[in-house]
């Protein structure tokens, strides 16, 4: 489907299949897409071309009320002059449900988000993680088949957020019910998301699961919007069935897995920063290396403690400026921490080592195949 603001396309010949009982994230930086691609699902938003499916079934021309689908926006749009029970209760009472299966259902729905006893409560009276529970509840006593979530933790404080990224998963088990959730928060995406669609100028930049995405990104922008990556042109100097073998401007030798690495003589490896081990080098250090290892020598730059973590700039001989996390793994002082212009050597194993560039190019459409008949489709 695709969406024009007059000269502007917002969504551009996006497709997308979400699996029933799937938590699904859109991902991606202001202005990228992701909430008018929601709306279009919801119904909120007009498709300028193209259709949207809710399992067999059109529902391009319907309006949001005549759509199987909730939504939970990110001020929670509570009635504030209605109780929690009434809030909850609100979309039974316009269906006319009778009167004892609303307190049951409600009274279901407050055990579900961990709200019982604040059925008498104004929203004002609540605070902003209680009152993102009762947009949710309000949202889900409507059994719909799929739920949409609009930034729905962004007013939230940090803790608050973290807490409620496990309590939304964890509803979202019990329930079954298909989550299609927008963030641009890539933490909250991998923490809760069975699988995450990666949008960037009204198009996916790449789609699949938290750790595919995360341990081989297929372009630079997934490489740095998720996380910290370390990126390096290298030519492709040779292969064989496990690994292919690169070579920096400098003429360093580093090695990939060759399945990575696609026929294209010039790519980009990465590596992330806690997959590097930084040692020390003296005037003692030889210079051989395991053969099983990658490796590249450098001078720190910059060291920071950061308590879980010591996290060094590295910078190599051909200027290339490398990021490290080292674990503090034990007890230790500052004095341990590497100290400015210590020279350094950076090993990694190259099943580590991710490539992208003319390498791999665009995502096969197989990669979004289903198993069984999607749920979703736009």
């Amino acid at each position: 489907m695709t969406k024009r603001f007059g000269d502007v396309v917002a969504v551009d010949d996006l497709s997308l299949e979400v699996k029933p009982g799937e938590f699904f994230a859109l991902l991606g930086p202001s202005g990228c897409g992701k909430t008018t691609t929601l709306r279009m699902i919801g119904g909120f938003e007009e498709v300028t071309s193209g259709s949207v499916y809710l399992g067999d079934t059109d529902v391009t021309d319907l309006p949001p009320f005549k759509r199987a689908t909730n939504t939970v926006f990110q001020n929670y749009a509570l009635f504030p002059h209605l109780t929690v029970f009434e809030n909850i209760a609100f979309g039974l009472r316009r269906r006319k449900t009778p009167t004892n299966e609303i307190r049951h259902q409600v009274a279901f729905m407050l055990k579900l988000v961990e709200l019982p006893g604040y059925e008498d409560r104004k929203p004002n009276q609540l605070s902003g993680g209680q009152q993102q529970r009762v947009a949710l509840a309000r949202a889900l006593v409507n059994n719909p088949r799929v739920l949409l979530l609009d930034e729905p933790l962004g007013a939230l404080d940090l803790k608050l957020r973290k807490q409620m990224q496990v309590e939304l998963k964890r509803i979202q088990s019990e329930i079954g019910i298909t989550f299609i959730f927008v963030t641009h928060d890539q933490e909250e995406a991998m923490t809760m998301s069975d699988r995450i669609a990666v949008m960037r100028a009204g198009r996916i930049e790449q789609l699949g699961q938290p750790e595919e995405l995360y341990e081989r990104p297929r372009t630079d922008f997934v490489a740095g919007f998720l996380g910290v990556s370390n990126l390096i042109d290298a030519d492709v100097a040779g292969r064989d069935e496990r690994f292919a073998t690169l070579r920096l401007d400098g003429g360093t030798l580093l090695r990939a897995p060759a399945a990575y690495v696609n026929g294209a003589p010039r790519v980009r490896l990465g590596v992330r920063p806690e997959k590097l081990r930084v040692i020390a080098l003296n005037d003692d250090t030889g210079d051989s290396v395991d053969a099983d290892t990658n490796a590249l020598d450098g001078t720190v730059l910059d060291a920071s403690y950061i308590g879980v973590s010591t996290q060094y700039l590295v910078e190599t001989p051909d200027g290339h400026k490398l990021t490290v996390y080292a674990q503090n793994l034990e007890t230790s002082g500052a004095g341990e921490v590497l100290a400015d212009g210590q020279r350094v050597r950076l090993t990694w194993k190259p099943q580590h080592t991710f490539v992208i560039g003319p390498a791999i190019g665009p995502m096969p459409a197989g990669d979004a195949e289903l198993e069984e008949e999607p749920q979703v489709h736009a």
